[in-house]
């Protein structure tokens, strides 16, 4: 049990680092990014960090939903609100809320999943090729 509980933080910390190294790549384009694109974006980061966030963390600590939603929708909310501020104040307004509600939704999906290990490999999976997609179209703007 202490093993798999590593290995889930160490995927948490992993995403963090992921969120990160997007974040600065976004900085670094950001003139070259529209509105349209730097809204999905934080929609995107907003949204998938909070949601990975609540179901790692649910699975770590099962017994703890309150705080583990909250933690969520903390992330959430400063990932989609950083993000969304190298755009412009309404982007950020979308990130923050896109953050907060899937803040909300990470832990409950975490606790109702059956097969964890397959539905983490799965979502993992869709989150990196959301942030792939997320460089490519801005490597095209």
């Amino acid at each position: 049990m202490i093993i798999a509980d590593f290995w889930l933080l160490f995927l948490f910390a992993l995403n963090v680092l992921v969120t990160g190294c997007l974040y600065v790549f976004v900085h670094e384009n950001k003139r070259l990014i529209g509105f349209q694109l730097g809204m999905n974006i934080s929609i995107t980061a907003g949204g998938f960090t909070a949601v990975s966030t609540g179901i790692l963390l649910i699975m770590v600590y099962p017994f703890f939903y309150t705080s583990v939603t909250l933690l969520s929708v903390i992330i959430g909310l400063l990932t989609g609100g950083v993000f969304g501020m190298l755009f412009d104040y309404q982007t950020a307004l979308t990130g923050y809320v896109n953050g907060l509600m899937m803040g909300l939704m990470g832990p409950m999906v975490g606790a109702l999943i059956e097969n964890q290990l397959l539905f983490l490999f799965f979502f993992e999976f869709i989150l990196l090729f959301a942030y792939v997609t997320v460089v490519f179209s801005v490597r095209r703007s």
